[in-house]
């Protein structure tokens, strides 16, 4: 176990280094960031003292380096546009944004997993082809356009849910929550139902096929055998082995989720990271895209590494140690 985690630490060190340098060459040669903060009827003077104040004065290569420096005491730089530091800009939209994926992945897990093994266990039963083809409509539908038709079905027309905004909050460990608060609840139902409808049909289908593959394994055939009730059958011996796959995807989707809550947080006016990213992209604050893209890596990374823990409390075969082989 030590020396897998050694190993997978040292591995993040060079992903995360690498994307930093992917990251920062990518945003710093995109645009000029001076041509959107500076008053088109600004002098030349003016605008070198921009640019010098920015740090933009610098060949590229002394930008990162400077850049780099600063990451490695916790400074990933200053915005340009609200003058404060980055770092602190996107944990401050953090929560937002977390808990809108946690809310998102919890309902995927408590409808898809259910729906999912139904479907395996009874696959011609006309449910089960309801529940199928529902499925492809999760993956169809355009994000952007089921959150404006569920604005307009439950905020609009029946009046339901509040469509934009965060609601009331509730402070636990210093940080605002909305999930603490029902008006916060409220908020939150209809872009985390939003985010959840692709995630729904992923582990449907997932979990559906898990349940076909492992229902034709020797070992529950031998449970059967034995005469143990189908309940213990699908719960113990079926649905123990099907875990594995969905832990996998589950944790990859959650670091999308979080990463490309964007459209959604946008639909709904959600005060998260995406709708940051989405007003720094706009005016091209390059502190800011640049440290919310080094943390969404950063968050990959250690999903990925839970991820891969928990392989082995699912399930003991899987050795750690032996992954790198």
């Amino acid at each position: 176990m030590t020396v897998y985690l050694v190993r997978r630490l040292l591995q993040a060190l060079l992903v995360v280094f690498a994307m930093s340098v992917i990251v920062f060459v990518g945003v710093y040669a995109i645009g000029d960031p001076v041509e959107i903060l500076i008053s088109p009827d600004a002098d030349q003077i003016e605008r070198e003292r921009a640019v010098q104040s920015l740090g933009l004065d610098l060949p590229l290569w002394h930008q990162y380096l400077v850049f780099l420096g600063n990451a490695l005491q916790g400074d990933l730089g200053r915005s340009f546009v609200f003058n404060e530091p980055a770092l602190k800009l996107i944990l401050q939209r953090m929560p937002a944004t977390l808990e809108l994926a946690f809310g998102a992945m919890f309902i995927s897990i408590v409808v898809g997993l259910p729906l999912g093994l139904y479907a395996g266990l009874r696959p011609n039963s006309p449910v089960s082809k309801t529940i199928m083809a529902g499925s492809i409509l999760g993956f169809s539908l355009p994000t952007f356009w089921v959150g404006l038709m569920l604005i307009m079905v439950f905020a609009v027309q029946l009046g339901w849910l509040p469509s934009t905004g965060r609601g009331e909050t509730a402070t636990f460990l210093g940080v605002q929550w909305s999930f603490l608060t029902l008006n916060g609840l409220s908020h939150m139902a209809m872009p985390a139902i939003n985010l959840a409808l692709f995630k729904i049909s992923l582990v449907i289908r997932l979990t559906r096929a898990g349940v076909r593959e492992t229902m034709l394994m020797d070992y529950v055939k031998f449970a059967r055998a034995k005469g143990l009730s189908p309940a213990r059958v699908t719960f113990v011996h079926v649905f123990k082995n099907i875990l594995i796959p969905v832990v996998t995807v589950v944790g990859l989707e959650l670091g999308s989720t979080i990463a490309f809550s964007v459209v959604t947080e946008s639909v709904f006016a959600w005060p998260g990271m995406g709708k940051l990213i989405i007003d720094s992209i706009n005016v091209l604050d390059r502190p800011v895209i640049v440290a919310y893209l080094m943390i969404i890596v950063l968050m990959f990374i250690t999903i990925n590494l839970i991820v891969d823990l928990t392989y082995s409390l699912l399930d003991p075969r899987v050795r750690l140690e032996g992954k790198g082989a």
